[in-house]
């Protein structure tokens, strides 16, 4: 009986042994293509007839494109999964590959000890005005020009979008003496919110002194924060970011900097990545991190495993260990 195909759209950088483990229920295959207009074609040449399941990270992206409705709609009729490596799957328009009958899976928990981490160091560099010091440092100039930090101790931090990573984080800032309120689309319950305040999406903006992102980018959340939402915050308010660049309007966001609005933030991601706002670059009061969130050796391990583990519960079970919320509830 002939192995069903697996596609690989990216690389597998440290779980290379699970991966050729595969090779033992399905035959693995690779496109040639090297960009969009390519990886149509080979689409369209039936290359890929016969695969059941691909695998894809996001820099498969220099490959395929986003993978949107024109993209779905070329790939094979037998294409019945799509593994994508992350915890954020906003490259993919899964609308469109729910209409395909395409069960799309993405890795919601492997990364949220890293980004937590992440987080917190972005929330202690921006309240106690860290790089400006640090960039001084380097320059010879020890303090000077440096204003006066704060202790998180008491601070209201506002997470937007307490999913994992948002927990992950309040358990860290629970241990600096921060008050933790929150604003979901739903209220969690009191053993997930572990202390944590439910508030609306206004109350977080008015009453935080810290506010983080922690919320997926949709087109619900695009540009969720902008100069009406900076207009209700405290003056003085601290922003962190190590969601997606695009839920905050950078254009606003150096806005409201230069007038002191905010004081400082810190950022781990960008609208336009790897290109990053020249107003954001230039001031001193912004900490910026180059989506290295989950770049540590354990997690990318840890994520490409659970990838795997995704598609090899597609080929053997026609499962998956963890589909997108989106299509939790569908029929196909």
């Amino acid at each position: 009986m002939t192995k069903p195909k697996v596609l690989l759209l990216g690389n597998i950088t440290h779980a290379k042994k699970e991966w050729e483990a595969l090779s033992s229920i399905a035959t693995l295959i690779t496109p040639t293509s090297t960009d969009r207009t390519d990886f149509l074609a080979e689409c369209s040449s039936g290359a890929f007839t016969e695969v059941i399941a691909a695998y894809r990270t996001f820099a498969s992206v220099s490959i395929t494109g986003l993978i949107d409705t024109e993209l779905v709609a070329a790939l094979p009729t037998s294409l019945k999964y799509l593994c994508h490596n992350g915890a954020g799957y906003d490259q993919v328009d899964v609308a469109a590959c729910t209409a395909k009958g395409i069960r799309v899976s993405n890795v919601p928990t492997a990364v949220d000890d890293s980004t937590a981490d992440v987080n917190l160091f972005l929330i202690i560099g921006a309240i106690r005005r860290f790089n400006r010091g640090m960039v001084g440092l380097r320059r010879g100039e020890w303090l000077k020009g440096c204003k006066l930090g704060h202790d998180p101790q008491e601070k209201v931090l506002g997470i937007l979008g307490m999913g994992g990573i948002g927990r992950a984080l309040k358990k860290r800032t629970d241990a600096m003496g921060m008050k933790t309120i929150y604003h979901n689309r739903n209220k969690l319950s009191e053993e997930l919110e572990e202390g944590a305040e439910y508030v609306s999406f206004d109350e977080l903006l008015s009453r935080s002194d810290v506010i983080s992102l922690n919320l997926p980018l949709n087109k619900h959340t695009r540009h969720i924060i902008s100069t009406a939402e900076f207009n209700k915050m405290k003056d003085g308010v601290v922003i962190i970011n190590t969601a997606r660049g695009a839920v905050m309007d950078e254009d606003a966001l150096v806005k409201a900097l230069d007038s002191g609005k905010v004081a400082s933030c810190g950022l781990d991601v960008f609208e336009d990545e790897p290109n990053v706002h020249p107003g954001l670059v230039a001031n001193e009061n912004v900490m910026l991190v180059p989506h290295m969130g989950t770049f540590t050796y354990e997690t990318q391990y840890k994520m490409e495993c659970w990838t795997i583990e995704n598609v090899r519960m597609a080929v053997e079970q026609d499962t998956l260990k963890s589909i997108v919320p989106e299509q939790a509830s569908a029929k196909f």
